[in-house]
């Protein structure tokens, strides 16, 4: 779902929805899970929707990493049948980067040797006990030096985890989330 001032360029159709009685919970209730259309909230102030939409969420702040190896591959993992790239919860007190470098460390069993600047921000939404869960993720780039082994952290669901050229994509495009194409697009990998 876009909220814009202005219609996004996008390669599919989108399904505009009416401002006037736009109620997001309601409109996630319905939406029909497997669904992959595209939605968009025209209106004059999309910074303010999105203030009233964030309101009637639990707010879960993540973050996590696009790590790229001294060979110019890149980290991904595997876990609940989808590509994804390492991240986690922010713990209480603890700061967006060095929650992202603890979170790509203990679930790929690497040692980040820089966590520069952020790439991007991206939110999705899913339930959670009944609750409508926004979650903001703040994506950094990240190095390792040399190749290093990876350590999936299978107590996490991930089942594998691999490094990937930007000529290897094509799978792991096959078959992940929406938002991760935007952290691809801010690393310049897509």
């Amino acid at each position: 779902m876009f909220i814009a001032d202005v219609v996004p360029h996008q390669n599919g159709e989108i399904q505009q929805i009416d401002i006037q009685d736009f109620d997001f919970l309601t409109f996630y209730k319905n939406l029909d899970k497997g669904s992959k259309g595209e939605y968009l909230v025209l209106t004059e102030d999309p910074k303010a929707v999105f203030r009233k939409l964030k309101q009637k969420c639990l707010l879960i702040k993540a973050a996590g990493g696009l790590v790229k190896n001294s060979a110019g591959d890149y980290l991904f993992i595997f876990r609940n049948k989808k590509w994804d790239l390492p991240k986690g919860k922010v713990e209480k007190n603890e700061k967006m980067k060095a929650a992202a470098l603890r979170e790509v460390e203990e679930e790929c069993g690497v040692k980040i040797h820089s966590n520069k600047d952020k790439l991007c921000k991206t939110y999705h939404v899913y339930e959670l006990g009944g609750k409508v869960v926004l979650k903001k993720t703040n994506w950094y780039n990240m190095t390792v030096k040399g190749q290093p082994k990876l350590i999936p952290q299978k107590e996490e669901g991930i089942t594998k985890a691999g490094w990937f050229g930007k000529d290897e994509l094509d799978p792991i495009l096959k078959k992940t989330y929406l938002l991760i194409f935007e952290v691809l697009k801010a690393g310049k990998l897509i």
